[in-house]
């Protein structure tokens, strides 16, 4: 079943249920989702689930990426067992939309999450526009991709990071049988245990040893998980709070990397040592699957939010960074191993996006149900059946994000949308109307805007970024 639009007409969605040879139907109202047969719970040989999440972590934050100072053998092993995408994209250059885009399948004007807290950041009299009345809960009417997977007969469970909602709008709420370490923060209080601070806290972790490191215990929660549902079919969403800030590194891990000569702009040993800290918990996740026998059967998808942190980090060659829709603020890394489906080793340029996942794992589970979502399936890219996908990515972000010590000037971002097509992606910035044409191909660093010597390619993608406000009800800013 799939996410409403802000509105949240009601509409009446019938499942249809195969157990065996009997089928069962069931009626929802008020909620939107996947139409379709979900399949025989008693399946073999559906495989296994794990999405790893990671926060902030920028395109070239890893070696195999192109990074020379962040250590990431474990991921790097990954990428050598499975695909990695070159141009994966998140669905916003901040957390709260990527995380609604990826759990509700749809783009952020279908649900109304836009961006994180308000979008009237920074001060009044440097805003030109009116922006966006943000929702900063995904509301219980959108049925999400782990509510989908649960109604196929998946064990489901959620570790870390959630930054959709609070009380009532937890991820027990919305498809999760199990969850620890989320609620409606989007930054924890410290990364070292106690994982509290002025009240705040994060719900579950409230014992645990001292100097205990949060990704250390997310990932032991998760091979907890591994254990208890062996028995499969399950799907685990770890998302981590590492790289967000606040910028704290395991004391032996920052050590190491004060040690290590610093490279491409790349030179925080804290961010460095947090990313270390993730990666090795990739290697004991992997290595868990391994003793448990699930490796074979199991889908392991290790990816990140939007673009790297400004201040912290460098996305060069890519323009921009977090809260930025060039791309170094939603081009991320994206690896997936699939044995026996997904060729080791392999490399991928198509151009996918978060939305893309909630068809993708409906496919895995054995359904082709795929009304009221924005993405495609990419297990045609993931089995070599196709190499690309032909469609326009979308991007909008009608806020604002006041500068960090990345930037000049008072705004990271002021109101802006994007699209891309094929090599070809056009930005257009609501504060003076204006747009712009870049070749990715040719020009991934978005140097030199092509908009006045290619008019008419310009002309054709505007149109269909306009057509898609409208198809979407994208709210658009108005002058105050």
């Amino acid at each position: 079943m799939l996410p409403t639009t802000p509105s949240f007409r009601p509409v009446v969605i019938t499942w249809i249920v195969a157990i065996g040879v009997a089928t069962a139907i069931a009626a929802c109202a008020g909620r939107t989702g996947a139409l379709g047969a979900v399949p025989d719970h008693a399946g073999a040989n559906r495989p296994n689930i794990v999405l790893i999440y990671v926060d902030d972590l920028g395109w070239r934050d890893l070696a195999i990426q192109g990074s020379e100072y962040y250590d990431t053998p474990n991921v790097d092993r990954l990428a050598s067992q499975g695909m990695r995408f070159t141009d994966a994209y998140s669905n916003a250059p901040n957390c709260a939309p990527s995380r609604a885009a990826l759990m509700s399948g749809q783009y952020g004007p279908r649900t109304g999450i836009y961006t994180v807290g308000s979008a009237a950041r920074g001060r009044e009299a440097d805003r030109q526009l009116i922006p966006v009345e943000n929702n900063e809960t995904l509301a219980l009417d959108v049925v999400t991709v782990a509510e989908a997977l649960q109604r196929a007969g998946y064990a489901t469970g959620h570790i870390g990071k959630w930054h959709l909602g609070g009380e009532g709008f937890l991820p027990t709420d919305q498809g999760f049988a199990w969850s620890i370490g989320g609620n409606a923060l989007g930054a924890p209080p410290s990364h070292v245990h106690p994982y509290a601070r002025a009240g705040r806290s994060l719900p579950g972790l409230e014992k645990g040893m001292p100097g205990e490191y949060l990704a250390d215990r997310l990932t032991e929660e998760a091979i907890g998980f591994l254990e208890r549902e062996r028995g499969g079919p399950f799907f685990l969403y770890l998302s981590h709070y590492g790289v967000h800030t606040p910028i704290q590194g395991p004391p032996a891990l920052v050590a190491r990397y004060r040690e290590k000569p610093t490279a491409g702009g790349q030179d925080n040993p804290e961010y460095g040592a947090m990313i270390s800290a993730v990666d090795d918990g990739v290697g004991r996740l992997m290595a868990a699957l391994d003793r448990l026998a699930l490796a074979d059967n199991t889908v392991l998808i290790f990816y990140s939010d939007n673009g790297g942190f400004g201040p912290v980090t460098s996305m060069v060659p890519l323009r921009g960074s977090k809260g930025s829709l060039y791309e170094g603020g939603i081009r991320v890394p994206l690896i997936v191993r699939w044995p026996g489906h997904i060729t080791a080793g392999s490399v991928s340029g198509a151009a996918v996006i978060g939305t893309d996942f909630y068809p993708t794992l409906l496919e895995l589970a054995g359904s082709s149900a795929t009304e009221g979502l924005d993405g495609r399936s990419l297990v045609p890219l993931w089995t070599g059946a196709h190499t690309t996908i032909v469609r326009d990515l979308f991007w909008h972000f009608p806020a604002y994000l006041e500068a960090d010590r990345s930037v000049t000037g008072p705004w990271r971002t002021t109101p802006v949308s994007a699209m891309r097509r094929g090599d070809y992606k056009i930005v257009h910035t609501f504060e003076g109307d204006r747009w712009e044409l870049y070749n990715l191909r040719d020009d991934i660093g978005e140097t030199r805007d092509l908009a006045a010597a290619m008019p008419a390619q310009l002309l054709s993608m505007r149109g269909s970024l306009e057509q898609w406000w409208h198809d979407t009800g994208a709210f658009l800013p108005k002058a105050k």
